[in-house]
């Protein structure tokens, strides 16, 4: 009789098969062209939107034709939200940079080859049109709950934009379920459980002492309310980007004489893998499309682009400009894994750490594989290192997906926030069980949620995207 963790192992390459990379880099692709390319055109001014420097709108176009008598001003219908813009970016930048920064990468580059870093890079610059999209929309549709604060995502863009209520209804109750279930997993355990990891192996941490410790900071943030996780994210996510940055730049600075041949085994295994067998990579032993499947599945892990669940976080921000709004979230994709996993990638593969194997004769992959690229520049500084980063990073996923698994929560209950309490009782003891638990179902799990995750909300957002890439492009 199969185990059920085989089982979940293959559901989760049924799910992340041919065709779910097609929907996801084919919405992308689509939605890009139909935006003319903005999202690349305008990253600059998206990066100063985030910062507040933007300055006063150079051009507002009118159109004709249905939805277009007047000015376009980039305004949504709701309200303003509790947080401002960059409290927003920040919250969802701390949800999305976790172990998929860190010990994502190394797994993607193993499993997938040293060209799977390449199509990460290429599936989140496809990413930023679905971004742009997806949280546009949601900042658009969001609306007031039962306490008066705002509230908004996937699932409520589907309630209310797609034809057909009982449909809309049905595909935003799904999305919601599996935002739920990816919040208790990808956003909690397998974090939680990684934090564990990292303070039993370098300092010697009891599991259950670190269980007990992490529980506690995630009751003290759920309690907080997006305010308290805003706060928080607006100083631990500059802090942590800055001091894991300065890492990698060591370790690369230090190998740089390996750089140019790191770039270009990168590039020549994103299309054939076993042309770079040897040197830098030891033995691959993949094809390009374990490359692509890998390198597109660890991207989407890293940025959540074409998930949604980053448009829950966009609906808090203080602002009626929908647009706007929408390119400061764009914005996350490329901090979160054109600059950081590119960063990370380049750290391994200059380091020599791809071709490791440990005393079993096997790859080195993962923790193991991340502290080995460290340790070759930091010494035993490297492992300290590795494991605090990991400590931030995780630890910030664990606050922003407290909000946005709320969120999803709270429009599963029919708006009733006094169930809200349940969701953050279970979502601590989560935190709990993911740091005494063996976890290698729950990763599974994880990656088929964000699947489930992806499917409605993608429909959705190619449903809509006419009415919204003209808006955007007006804009």
């Amino acid at each position: 009789m199969i185990k059920l963790e085989e089982w979940i192992r293959r559901l989760d390459d049924l799910v992340w098969g041919p065709w779910l990379l097609f929907l996801l880099l084919g919405t992308g692709i689509y939605l890009m062209v139909s935006l003319r390319f903005l999202p690349l055109k305008n990253l600059k001014f998206a990066f100063f939107c985030a910062l507040g420097r933007e300055g006063k709108p150079r051009l507002q176009e009118t159109g004709q034709g249905k939805g277009r008598g007047r000015k376009y001003t980039g305004k949504g219908k709701a309200s303003s939200g509790q947080v401002s813009s960059l409290a927003s970016l920040t919250t969802e930048l701390a949800a999305t940079m976790g172990t998929g920064n860190i010990v994502g990468v190394a797994t993607a580059m193993v499993l997938g080859g040293p060209g799977a870093l390449f199509w990460m890079v290429v599936t989140s610059l496809i990413g930023m049109a679905t971004k742009l999209v997806e949280s546009t929309l949601s900042v658009t549709y969001r609306c007031k709950n039962e306490l008066g604060e705002t509230v908004g995502g996937p699932m409520y863009t589907m309630a209310a934009a797609l034809p057909g209520k009982s449909f809309g209804r049905m595909l935003g109750t799904l999305f919601a379920l599996f935002a739920v279930l990816a919040s208790f997993g990808m956003g909690n355990m397998t974090q939680s459980n990684s934090i564990a990891d990292a303070l039993y192996v370098t300092f010697q941490v009891p599991r259950a002492a670190a269980a007990l410790g992490v529980t506690l900071m995630t009751i003290l943030v759920v309690l907080g309310g997006i305010g308290y996780i805003a706060k928080l994210t607006r100083i631990m996510v500059p802090f942590m980007g800055v001091f894991y940055l300065l890492g990698t730049l060591a370790v690369i600075l230090t190998h740089w004489r390996n750089l140019p041949l790191a770039i270009g085994g990168i590039l020549t295994a994103a299309f054939c893998p076993q042309a770079v067998s040897g040197g830098l990579f030891g033995t691959v032993m993949v094809s390009m499309g374990q490359s692509l499947r890998w390198g597109v599945s660890r991207g989407i892990f890293s940025n959540e682009a074409g998930l949604g669940a980053a448009g829950i976080s966009a609906a808090a921000a203080d602002t009626k400009d929908a647009v706007k709004q929408g390119y400061i979230s764009m914005t996350g994709v490329f901090l979160d894994t054109v600059i950081m996993c590119s960063l990370t990638g380049l750290a391994l593969a200059s380091s020599g750490a791809l071709g490791m194997t440990d005393g079993a004769g096997r790859p080195l992959t993962g923790t193991a594989l991340t502290l080995a690229a460290f340790e070759s520049t930091l010494g035993d500084w490297g492992e300290r290192f590795v494991s605090v980063s990991i400590v931030l990073f995780a630890f910030a996923t664990i606050a922003g997906w407290a909000y946005q698994g709320e969120r999803a929560f709270e429009f599963l209950m029919k708006g009733k926030v006094s169930y809200n309490m349940w969701y953050r009782f279970i979502y601590a003891l989560m935190a709990f069980l993911g740091c005494v638990c063996s976890l290698e179902a729950v990763w599974n799990l994880s990656d088929i949620c964000n699947a489930l995750m992806a499917v409605p909300n993608l429909i959705c957002v190619i449903l809509l995207s006419p009415g919204v890439c003209r808006r955007i492009r007006e804009y």
